[in-house]
């Protein structure tokens, strides 16, 4: 079941695009379009909302055969049964996997560095995710990965490898072709004008890896 799932769009969640009422109307049309993965990431202390928002989103997710992830909140994820996300400086991978056991998918932030993929591996992560690749509005300080860094970690790890960090419709193909198992998205996913435009976005992004 991972190795099915963790391959395609990795839709990821962000409280200002999708703030207003947007979150699960969007969230549903991403997971219609395709989307294998769904990362709920909000950084607010709101707790309630978070926990009620989650839940929303991992009835959604259930719907459509697809994962929620949890982005940074282990507790949150053990709470709900569901995944987890963990940058570098979001606690340790390996109490995260004890905690929430063997089968739950749990994925790492490598940025652009094949050692802490290593690391995260030797930990127990699910994935592995490399970025930024190219500009984004979402982490614009982040290090920037290269698709030659990609093809390495291909050749490195068995382990499904995601990429985030300006991936769009056009650069996509390419990260894929080079070896992603992967592409998180957010910007060219979530800033639309409707829901409808959302899903066929998710089905766009879906189809680069149909036949891959």
């Amino acid at each position: 079941m991972k190795d099915n799932h963790l391959r395609g769009l990795y839709a990821v969640t962000d409280s200002t695009l999708l703030a207003d009422g947007r979150l699960l109307p969007y969230a549903e049309s991403a997971l219609r379009g395709g989307a294998r993965l769904l990362q709920y990431r909000d950084k607010s202390d709101n707790e309630a909302r978070r926990l009620r928002e989650a839940d929303a989103l991992r009835e959604l997710c259930h719907r459509h055969d697809a994962h929620l992830i949890i982005n940074d909140d282990a507790e949150l994820a053990a709470r709900l049964g569901v995944g987890l996300h963990l940058g570098q400086e979001d606690g340790s991978l390996s109490v995260a996997r004890a905690l929430l056991g063997r089968q739950a998918i749990i994925g790492a932030t490598c940025h652009a560095r094949l050692d802490l993929a290593d690391q995260a591996i030797a930990e127990g992560a699910s994935y592995v995710a490399f970025g930024r690749f190219f500009d984004s509005n979402t982490k614009p300080g982040a290090p920037a990965a290269t698709p030659e860094l990609l093809e390495r970690a291909r050749q490195r790890f068995s382990q499904p490898i995601t990429v985030i960090g300006g991936v769009t419709l056009d650069n996509a193909p390419d990260l894929i072709a080079r070896g992603a198992s992967m592409v998180a998205v957010v910007h060219a996913l979530f800033a639309a004008d409707s829901a409808s435009e959302v899903e066929r976005r998710a089905r766009a992004f879906s189809a680069l890896f149909a036949g891959n």
